[in-house]
């Protein structure tokens, strides 16, 4: 697993230029030199802020990927669509997103609101959403079963139960919000002490 920071959009990467990778929280607004590849790190995902689903979030998504970061993923939060028209709302957008990200763009990454993932799993594998993955946080738990082997990246904060990822392995990014590098590289080591590191998925050796 590495462990890398997720900042916000807008500040500058100057701090960060050591760390191998950063994953960004899309604020409205992106620093200059993250475009610059000789002074930010390489973006390996866009974690989108919560929006209802619908032409807004089409538009949020459109404005982050604009700049062609090059990112791996575009993260964004989803609780399940109840009712036709959410569920028509959800998949308009995932369908545009997949055309607009076919072939050249990030894969599309869910993270899933507590309880929401096996109802996303099935609207997706009823769509044929084959390409959409997920990523995992906290409050999913171990609640990995419908999805694990489409799970692309992890978010976590310092005290969160890794164990639930651990045990898959760690194939992963796991991006963890930062203030200043120095905290990071403590949080870094406290996580690696408590979750080490495993060569084997524990469910599938």
């Amino acid at each position: 697993m590495r462990i890398v920071p997720l900042l916000p959009s807008s500040c500058t990467p100057e701090p960060w230029r050591p760390f191998p990778a950063a994953e960004l929280a899309w604020t409205g607004t992106l620093h200059p030199d993250w475009v610059r590849p000789s002074s930010a790190p390489p973006v390996h995902a866009l974690h989108l802020p919560w929006q209802p689903w619908g032409a807004d979030l089409g538009e949020t998504a459109l404005a982050a990927l604009r700049p062609g970061l090059g990112a791996d993923f575009l993260v964004l939060r989803a609780r399940a669509p109840e009712g036709r028209m959410e569920r028509s709302a959800f998949l308009e957008v995932m369908e545009g997103l997949l055309e607009v990200t076919q072939g050249q763009g990030p894969k599309l990454a869910l993270r899933p609101a507590p309880g929401a993932a096996p109802s996303l799993v099935a609207l997706l594998r009823e769509a044929r959403g084959e390409a959409v993955g997920f990523c995992w946080d906290a409050g999913l738990g171990a609640d990995l079963a419908c999805f694990e082997d489409r799970l692309f990246c992890a978010v976590g904060e310092p005290g969160d139960d890794f164990r639930p990822i651990q045990a898959l392995g760690y194939r992963w990014n796991l991006a963890i919000p930062a203030g200043d590098p120095a905290t990071l590289r403590q949080v870094m080591a406290d996580i690696e002490r408590d979750f080490p590191p495993v060569l084997f998925p524990q469910e599938r050796p």
